[in-house]
């Protein structure tokens, strides 16, 4: 028996990255998957974020699978819509056993010089986003007496990242709303629980600024990545993770293997953690 056969998982972030591999390994698993996703452009997000033809692309490599997936357009920043996607998936699956908090975006700027738009949508989307997620689908989970939780964090939520204000503050507060869901879920069977992704290859993560970053220079490239993620690491011969990786985790955090498992935050970063870090921007004088 597969670990999440006849089991419902509610993917948000789910049109490609970390959500696709979401939704691809629950259904491998014997879920059906419900792929929610905004696929629009965010004003304040640098890099392309996903189409309506990924969100389809994710259902067709579902499908291949053999598993059943249900595409949902629909905003994170919008409880309204939330409610809806929900309440569709309960009229086609019936059910929602699982939910993956995965919708997030990605931008940098030093604190002082970030935008009203650029704070707002950030906190609203990889925080707000999570607590409304969890907001939807917790009253049919306490009508079953059961359900799973995953917000997915990041290792920014346990460490700072330069230019990373933002995205750190709604990190490290995901962390803390899962421990109050998980406190406050935990009287209703609702487990919940937090994975903190390292340095993981998806879109977000491959485009100009990132590669910038990572080289240390304009005019960065996707092998400067790669090579600056050996040093993020502390496995040998390790660098960018496959979001597979993240999902494997959620995959277990889902199952009945972890069915006493609730609160806790599992690091995903091929050891980034242990290392004490290399200060990338060296003020000398």
């Amino acid at each position: 028996m597969r670990l999440l056969d006849g089991k419902v998982v509610f993917v948000t972030g789910g049109a490609r990255g970390q959500g696709r591999a979401h939704a691809l390994v629950s259904a491998r698993a014997g879920a059906k998957v419900v792929v929610v996703d905004v696929v629009d452009q965010l004003s304040s997000v640098p890099y392309a974020m996903a189409k309506p033809e990924d969100l389809d692309e994710t259902v067709a490599l579902v499908e291949k699978e053999g598993g059943e997936a249900l595409a949902v357009r629909a905003d994170v920043r919008s409880q309204e819509q939330l409610d809806a996607a929900v309440a569709a998936a309960l009229e086609k699956f019936g059910r929602i056993d699982s939910l993956i908090a995965n919708a997030g975006i990605w931008t940098m700027a030093p604190y002082w010089e970030l935008s009203e738009e650029m704070w707002s949508q950030t906190i609203e989307t990889n925080l707000a986003g999570i607590w409304r997620s969890a907001k939807a689908v917790t009253p049919h989970m306490i009508e079953r007496g059961t359900g799973s939780i995953v917000v997915i964090s990041s290792v920014n939520g346990i460490e700072p990242g330069l230019n990373y204000a933002h995205y750190t503050s709604a990190k490290s507060g995901a962390l803390g709303l899962m421990k109050v869901i998980a406190l406050e879920g935990g009287r209703h069977g609702i487990r919940c629980n937090a994975i903190c992704p390292g340095a993981i290859r998806t879109p977000m993560s491959s485009h100009q600024a990132a590669w910038d970053m990572m080289a240390g220079h304009p005019g960065g490239t996707e092998a400067d990545m790669i090579q600056g993620g050996y040093h993020y690491s502390a496995l040998k011969a390790t660098s960018f993770l496959e979001p597979e990786r993240v999902a494997e985790t959620a995959l277990y955090l889902n199952s009945d293997l972890a069915s006493s498992v609730t609160g806790v935050t599992i690091p995903v970063d091929a050891g980034h953690l242990l290392l004490a870090g290399i200060n990338t921007d060296p003020v000398t004088s």
